[in-house]
């Protein structure tokens, strides 16, 4: 691949799409885990939540990645490593990035073995590290103005 300008309008959607579907979780009754495993849905949604969160957030390091620097990235759990490698990110947001990497891809491929403590425990704990690597991400990008390419 050739390096070229990110599309600002991807980065504006796939950033958006985060920050929705974590506000999508956010709204879900986070309070104890009883209130939260109490209506069927309330699982439902947050695993649905949460696993689009994470591919978009995924999808935008690998949009980074491929205009940004030319790098094309088949895995998921291959973005993390390569964005610290390129000084997107630091080793505290890669490994949490690695980490959420992980557990999308046990979403998608494991599901059955997803348990609901361990969702409730991320929806309403973990949610800030999702948050973090986000700001990370985006933090470099206005840092790199000429990278952005706002044309429509």
């Amino acid at each position: 691949m050739t390096p070229a300008k990110l599309q600002q309008r991807i980065v504006a959607e796939r950033a958006g799409w985060v920050e929705e579907m974590l506000a999508g979780i956010r709204s879900l009754p986070l309070g104890s885990h009883d209130e939260f495993v109490a209506d069927p849905r309330n699982v439902a949604s947050a695993e649905s939540y949460l696993r689009r969160a994470l591919e978009a957030l995924l999808d935008l390091g690998r949009h980074v990645l491929g205009k940004g620097f030319g790098l094309a990235v088949t895995e998921y759990r291959e973005i993390p490593r390569r964005l610290q490698a390129v000084g997107v990110l630091g080793k505290r947001e890669a490994d949490r990035l690695g980490t959420l990497a992980g557990y999308r891809n046990r979403m998608v491929h494991v599901y059955a073995e997803v348990t609901r403590p361990e969702l409730y425990e991320i929806c309403s704990k973990r949610l800030g590290d999702v948050d973090d690597v986000l700001d990370a991400i985006l933090g470099w990008i206005r840092a790199h103005p000429e990278m952005i390419d706002t044309s429509l």
